[in-house]
This record gives C-alpha cells, structure tokens and sequence, in this order.
C-alpha cells in the first residue's frame, strides 16, 4: 500500500497508550540522525498521511510510512526503522534471518493486543515519567527550529 510522499519516515502510535508512548520516546533518544517523525494516532494528519488505513488497523499495530509512501506496520515497522537507527541495526538484521519476522509478528500482535494491561503490569506511566524528553524530539507538534 502507498501513501503520499514526504522527506522523513513517519511512524504512527497510538498515544494513548502508555506502553507505545514510553517506546517512542525512547525512539526519540535511539533517533541521532533524525530520520523518523512521530506522529500520534489522535492527530489530524494520521488520516492523511495514510489515508488508505483504516483507524481500528492502526489502532491495532505502529506503522512507519516511508519517505517514498511504503507501509510497514508491526515486526516489519521495527525493522525498517531499526535499519536507520544505528544502536537498533542489530535487532532489525536479526529480524531479517529466516523465519524469524514470523515470530515477531505473533509476539507483536499479542503484546499489542495485551498492551493496556503490560502498561499497568510494567508501569509505563511512571516509567514515561522518568525518562526525560530529547531537546530534539521531532513530533509533528513541534514547529521547526522549536528545541
């Protein structure tokens, strides 16, 4: 499926999940050559920045629209990303071995199927708490040149 093009890779989350929240926010710290935006689910500009997803499917996994409209969602979006985030790489190669993205996506759609109550089990809303914000952490509520 394609989408409009942009410049950066665009992942989508859900952000009114702790768990998800707490993940792009690390992604933000992981993010050094500043290839990804976030953009959250409750945004405006999810629906047009991919327009042929419905809101229970990203509702149901992360998505990463590519700069030239791919789609990723699940396993595969963390692998695409963690080809372009050097501390990541390992992960995303060994999600390329055979068989294995397979597993990731089960693994994937049970967590996000049970990621309300992981949230609660880990504290993720207090874990959110204590990792501060990158000063560079690229949403697209941030305006450009905005620290």
């Amino acid at each position: 499926m394609r989408a409009a093009t942009h410049t950066t890779h665009i992942v989508i989350y859900d952000d009114q999940c702790p768990m998800c929240t707490f993940q792009m926010r690390v992604l933000t710290w992981l993010d050094w050559l500043h290839v990804v935006e976030l953009l959250p689910l409750s945004h405006p500009r999810a629906a047009e920045v991919a327009p042929g997803l419905e809101r229970a499917s990203l509702l149901e996994a992360i998505h990463c629209v590519t700069a030239d409209g791919r789609i990723y969602r699940g396993a595969r979006c963390i692998r695409f990303i963690g080809l372009r985030l050097p501390l990541l790489v390992p992960v995303a190669l060994f999600l390329w071995l055979p068989g294995v993205i397979w597993i990731a996506e089960k693994l994937y759609r049970w967590v996000s199927r049970n990621r309300y109550i992981l949230s609660r089990v880990f504290g993720c809303k207090e874990a959110c708490a204590i990792l501060p914000e990158r000063r560079r952490e690229k949403t697209v509520d941030s305006a450009p040149g905005e620290p």
